[in-house]
């Protein structure tokens, strides 16, 4: 059962579920979307070289991010004209208090949950290579990262992860983990929240520091998104490791004062090492007639967000 701390973020999960099954309906057309059971078509062609980065963005700059995937408007903003929807995160970004340099952030649901098992029985489909080079793109025109988003349905996250190691030995592109929908096995997606320990965390940080050492690349940027307790257990077994940034995204639903409340809550088990973050939503945030937190407000959480994504 969902813990009552996650009330708000329990009554638009049915909601969430409907998007989610909606865009599964897409996926194969919008996303190029493929069962892992299939030799994937690997494309020739790569992204343009990516701009120089810094040694570590999360050390100088706030990350602030639009999530989506191609053909799922109500999954993000940053679908369809990816040009557009750039512009739109720049603008997003001018709102923030100056002073303190921002790096703008590409999320994009690379591997996403379905209802129904697929071929091999996991519940979750994953973008073609086109569509992660055309989002790493749009990512470099901003300047700024692109971070794979992974909805594992059953399988685990540290070989959804490995799926994209073509892409995450490049220095611009780092990992979000959504473990609301990495579901048990016998578990179907959205009948329950999914759930991972800070030992399976720790697996996809070890693997992304040693791949960071192979290739001589910055600090890999690892996000883990939790919208309740119950979602991430035993989070003091993900330790640090060089070579890796990570980020404990707060994704609470409703009012500002029920963003606040679950903020409070999540970050009593933040392990020291691993920096905050937090989750906007324009629609689900706002749907009873309240504002969305402003950047201002946002910024005044204790502690400090690092990381600040809209969808």
């Amino acid at each position: 059962m969902v813990p009552k701390k996650a009330v708000a973020a329990e009554r638009t999960f049915d909601r969430r579920l409907v998007l989610i099954a909606a865009f599964a309906g897409l996926a194969a057309s919008a996303c190029g979307a493929r069962q892992q059971g299939r030799a994937p078509a690997v494309s020739a062609a790569v992204a343009a070289p990516p701009p120089p980065p810094p040694p570590n963005p999360l050390e100088k700059s706030l990350l602030v991010g639009f999530c989506g995937a191609p053909g799922a408007k109500a999954l993000g903003r940053m679908t369809g004209d990816l040009a557009e929807a750039s512009r739109a995160l720049r603008r997003q970004i001018g709102t923030f208090p100056p002073g303190r340099p921002v790096t703008p952030v590409v999320e994009l649901i690379a591997t996403t949950v379905h209802r129904s098992p697929g071929e091999d029985g996991m519940f979750r489909s994953r973008c073609e290579d086109s569509t992660v080079r055309e989002y790493l793109d749009a990512a470099r025109a901003l300047n700024g990262l692109l971070l794979l988003n992974i909805q594992p349905g059953r399988a685990d996250f540290l070989p959804e992860v490995k799926a994209y190691e073509r892409w995450l030995a490049e220095p611009d592109v780092g990992v979000a983990l959504d473990p609301e929908w990495a579901v048990e096995p016998g578990v179907v997606p959205g009948r329950k929240f999914g759930r991972t320990t800070g030992g399976e965390l720790d697996g996809v940080a070890r693997y992304l520091g040693g791949l960071a050492a192979a290739h001589h690349l910055p600090a890999k940027v690892m996000i883990y998104h939790q919208v309740a307790a119950s979602v991430v257990r035993d989070e003091q077994f993900l330790l640090p490791h060089q070579g890796v940034s990570v980020v404990k995204v707060v994704d609470g639903i409703g009012s500002a004062a029920a963003k606040k409340a679950t903020w409070k809550t999540l970050m009593k088990t933040i392990p020291g090492h691993v920096r905050p973050g937090f989750k906007l939503f324009f629609e689900e945030d706002t749907r009873r007639g309240a504002d969305l937190m402003t950047p201002a407000e946002v910024l005044a959480l204790n502690p400090t967000p690092a990381y600040v994504v809209y969808e």
